[in-house]
């Protein structure tokens, strides 16, 4: 159910400087200081109980899903409130959370889902009774997303689903996935498939972990073997979950889109500017000052992109453009900060570079993957260049 606090307050009536402020406050008082990215921590992320507490924390206070209209339990804040909610989310260097209830699931089940549905589980994702894991890809269908094979056959009352899932972000750490999944066959790959909501804890679900380069464990791959999934639990019409599944990717790539990331990694570039002695030299601070103008002009854009996508309702192909360039972007400035750590570059883990203790090793593996996951820049630019450009294909 709704917080109290959700369900009094309308924020938009406050000033912006106003909201600012107390969200900022607010941060300021219930934040563990101890958990917040630091350059020893650079793009930290909350996992298991200590994510749940904060998401707990800020539902409890009116904080929690700021996009989300005020019937459903969100905070229903306009577009400039929004912006600077994830402002000063980044400026109290406040650890990420991979929320995908709040920004990918909730808004798909407010568009498409059922009233059962929505008075199920938008209230259990808020609460963080429930945690979710997208199941989108498979071995043999990441970018090209619609040559999925994971099958679901009907029996009864049930969906059999057989089938792998991989590079499911913290599924070894949440309670459901939402899933694409195959129910049925047309000459068109992109028919035929549903989305289907998936408790983890099923028979037959098995997961396994894949550690990534900085030694994380939040990517896994999932396997379904004969897994039995209430019919209530398709979201939408039986073999018509691509239009879904493009309103949800366009989600994510605005949520991977963000220029929060990127910003923090040049907070990293100052830093060692300053411990470094580095920002007394001219050809230096042009590099950087490209970078920090690329940035600006980041998020201008972004402002801009998100602004029309909210007041048209509509999160067109053009929004690859936000992950494509931001996460080269990112790859821009840790190489350039792998190149500021002078000697101190190779090392992996934590090292003292003048006053200050830096992860360097960490924030450029972290950014690697940025330019894959999310639909690789590759595949991306081809979309934008046939549905935004109208290029022909060769």
């Amino acid at each position: 159910m709704m917080s109290e606090q959700t369900m009094s307050k309308d924020l938009n009536q406050l000033s912006n400087e106003d909201f600012r402020l107390q969200f900022r406050h607010f941060l300021a008082a219930h934040f563990p200081p101890e958990l917040r990215q630091d350059f020893r921590r650079p793009f930290f992320r909350l996992r298991g109980e200590t994510e749940r507490d904060w998401l707990k924390t800020l539902y409890q206070h009116g904080w929690r899903a700021p996009a989300w209209p005020r019937e459903y339990g969100g905070m229903g804040l306009s577009f400039d409130k929004q912006m600077i909610y994830h402002e000063e989310l980044e400026h109290a260097n406040v650890a990420r959370v991979a929320d995908m209830g709040d920004t990918m699931l909730g808004p798909t089940l407010i568009q498409f889902g059922n009233e059962e549905q929505k008075r199920y589980y938008i209230p259990r994702i808020l609460s963080c009774e429930h945690g979710w894991a997208q199941g989108y890809s498979e071995p043999g269908a990441g970018s090209d997303l619609a040559s999925l094979r994971t099958q679901a056959v009907r029996d009864g009352e049930f969906f059999v689903v057989n089938g792998q899932k991989i590079w499911t972000t913290m599924a070894n750490n949440r309670t459901h996935c939402f899933a694409l999944v195959r129910t049925g066959k047309y000459p068109k790959k992109q028919q035929g498939i549903s989305f289907l909501i998936i408790d983890l804890s099923s028979p037959g679900v098995t997961i396994r972990t894949i550690f990534n380069l900085a030694g994380e464990d939040e990517l896994c791959e999932v396997f379904f073997d004969n897994v039995r999934v209430p019919v209530q639990n398709l979201v939408g019409e039986l073999d018509k979950g691509w239009t879904i599944a493009k309103s949800l990717l366009g989600f994510e790539r605005i949520w991977i889109g963000s220029p929060g990331v990127a910003s923090k990694a040049l907070s990293i570039t100052r830093q060692l500017l300053a411990e470094t002695g580095q920002d007394k030299q001219p050809g230096v601070m042009d590099r950087y000052a490209v970078l920090a103008a690329d940035l600006y002009d980041f998020r201008a854009l972004y402002a801009e992109m998100c602004a029309k996508a909210v007041e048209s309702g509509a999160r067109g192909p053009e929004i690859s453009a936000l992950k494509v360039y931001v996460s080269e972007l990112l790859q821009r400035i840790t190489e350039f900060n792998l190149e500021l750590g002078l000697e101190h570059a190779g090392i992996v883990g934590e090292v003292e570079i003048g006053q200050t203790t830096f992860d360097l090793h960490r924030q450029f593996m972290v950014a690697r993957p940025a330019s894959i996951f999310g639909g690789t820049n590759e595949v991306q630019r081809d979309i934008l260049a046939r549905a935004v450009l109208e290029m022909p294909a060769e």
